[in-house]
């Protein structure tokens, strides 16, 4: 026998893929971090590595509304 289904509002999930890859900055701001960290670095210099670990703020309004909808329980970094 088939159980009921529960009345009221589907819950909330956040993506967690997006909770990963975005930040909200102490301001408010959204902050994403940049790509090409993973592997294929051998002949990179320091300089450029060290690059790679600064976080980039987005700009995109369209890009920001998308991200607060698949992380809707984002919270600022302290």
């Amino acid at each position: 026998m088939p159980r009921k289904q529960k009345a009221g509002k589907v819950k909330l999930k956040t993506h967690k893929a997006t909770s990963k890859r975005f930040r909200l900055s102490g301001s408010g701001k959204l902050l994403r971090t940049k790509g090409g960290k993973s592997h294929l670095r051998r002949r990179t210099s320091p300089r450029t590595k060290a690059l790679l670990s600064e976080m980039i703020v987005v700009e995109g309004t369209s890009i920001v509304k998308r991200v607060k909808r698949l992380a809707p329980f984002m919270k600022e970094r302290k």
